[in-house]
């Protein structure tokens, strides 16, 4: 199975997940096997600076990814992954080891539109020209994982 994962850094399993897919400077893609990780390659997100809808999810169906994990996206760039029978998840944070480990394990699963995306009508456009929605829209993001950490923290001390 091959994976890819949006990544805010180029530091292989350690790097940083990206908030949302589409503005990632980079992807990791891990080959997995018997849910052990058999490779990783960083590649760069050649659509950084600026995208059209369908642009990011046909490059990653280009690496042959089978599957998408992510902090956010819109609810667009998720019908494109459908299209192309990329499973996606959103709710990645941390490292991408992490991500991984969270998504073999079975606790990261599923797709959601991002709040900004559901906001514009799905239409990403909206998020893509507008700076402080993108960083709005990340620190809400930030905010919702270092809750789960927090309770995920509260779970482990008290047990």
């Amino acid at each position: 199975m091959r994976i890819a994962v949006s990544a805010d850094n180029d530091k292989g399993l350690d790097s940083v997940v990206s908030p949302h897919f589409g503005r990632c400077p980079f992807f990791a893609i891990v080959d997995i096997d018997d849910d052990e990780v058999q490779g990783v390659e960083l590649v760069a997100n050649p659509y950084y600076g600026h995208h059209q809808p369908g642009q990011v999810p046909n490059f990653i169906h280009s690496q042959g990814a089978d599957v998408m994990l992510t902090g956010g996206m819109g609810g667009r760039a998720i019908q494109f992954f459908a299209q192309f029978g990329i499973e996606t998840a959103t709710g990645a944070a941390g490292t991408v080891r992490t991500a991984l480990e969270r998504y073999l394990g079975g606790e990261l699963k599923g797709a959601a539109p991002c709040r900004e995306s559901s906001e514009h009508g799905h239409g990403e456009e909206g998020y893509e020209q507008d700076d402080v929605g993108r960083l709005r829209e990340e620190a809400e993001m930030l905010r919702a994982q270092l809750d789960e950490v927090t309770s995920r923290l509260d779970r482990l001390t008290q047990d």
